[in-house]
């Protein structure tokens, strides 16, 4: 049995007298929620939609449909339906085109300054942006991040295509890790050279020493020669940071700046030696109650400076 054929303007829900451009706007709204890219199913409602559109866009078979319904069909509505079909098909590929990528993520992951000089591998979580269900805890994705030797204060690693999923099939952002490297309370960093700060006592500036000095390696012997001033540097090769991955990698220097330390709270031994050096040195030693000659550690000062 064939299909009953539908009045044309019930298929575009139209009135019998609407003007053409009602039709087409009729017609249009339609095709877009029927078209068979956007609806599966709509494959056959879109075909009615289209003959009753061939039919009525055109002012003389849409007379003839008028006059003889079904039977004064005709295909002179044909170009009005092909420009109006591509109308719609260019509103399809304008949504397929509004496929949106998804948004890049941030993360700022914190490292030792060693962990950044020798570079090494941190494991991070990282939100997925899914709303928790109940009371559990955000769903989060973890990732292994490779931290370089030399990495610096501020260095950025890009994962691709691990940031925020697309939209509509468009591909996912990526994931700036941003990594932070954590203060010291020994060491600072210029380029590929550390620094560090080494106090002596006034014996060891005059007199000369060995001390230990820190390192990222470990501490080292290092030699102070007599008559050192406050602030001097010494450079200890090869014991700063790598410039490359690999063990026999080429490194910066340690710089190490030596800073007297001027003795407080003297016993009356001490102070008696500090004044005999004084004397010795030519200098003139203030009473301790002569205000206006200043102390002995003042004159000590003046000597070191």
């Amino acid at each position: 049995m064939a299909r009953r054929r539908r009045d044309f303007y019930e298929v575009l829900g139209v009135a019998k007298g609407a003007e053409d451009a009602e039709i087409k706007r009729a017609y249009r709204e339609l095709a877009r929620t029927f078209h068979p890219d956007l609806n599966p199913g709509g494959a056959e409602a879109f075909k009615e939609i289209n003959e009753a559109y061939a039919v009525l866009s055109d002012p003389q078979t849409r007379a003839r449909y008028d006059r003889w319904g079904h039977d004064g069909e005709g295909s002179g509505g044909l170009g009005s339906m092909v420009d109006a079909v591509e109308e719609v098909l260019g509103d399809v590929l304008r949504r397929r085109r509004k496929k949106q990528r998804g948004h890049d993520l941030r993360y700022t992951l914190e490292v030792g300054f060693e962990e950044a000089a020798f570079g090494c591998t941190k494991a991070i979580q990282v939100p997925t942006g899914a709303p928790a269900v109940g009371g559990a805890a955000a769903a989060t994705r973890e990732f292994s991040v490779v931290i370089p030797p030399g990495t610096r204060e501020g260095a950025i690693k890009m994962l691709r295509g691990e940031g925020e999923a697309g939209q509509g099939g468009a591909p996912a952002g990526d994931l700036h890790v941003m990594v932070r490297v954590t203060d010291h309370p020994l060491f600072r960093r210029e380029g590929h050279d550390v620094l560090c700060d080494v106090p002596l006592t006034v014996p060891q500036a005059a007199l000369g020493a060995v001390l230990e000095v820190p390192t990222i390696d470990g501490p080292v012997k290092m030699r102070i020669p007599e008559g050192s001033q406050t602030g001097r540097v010494f450079r200890i090769r090869g014991r700063g940071v790598p410039r490359s991955a690999g063990k026999n990698a080429p490194r910066g220097d340690q710089l190490v700046k030596v800073v007297v330390r001027t003795p407080t709270d003297l016993t009356p031994r001490q102070r008696e030696l500090l004044e005999e050096l004084a004397r010795a040195l030519g200098e003139v030693v203030p009473r301790r109650d002569d205000k206006k000659a200043g102390g002995i550690l003042d004159r000590v000062r003046s000597l070191l400076d």
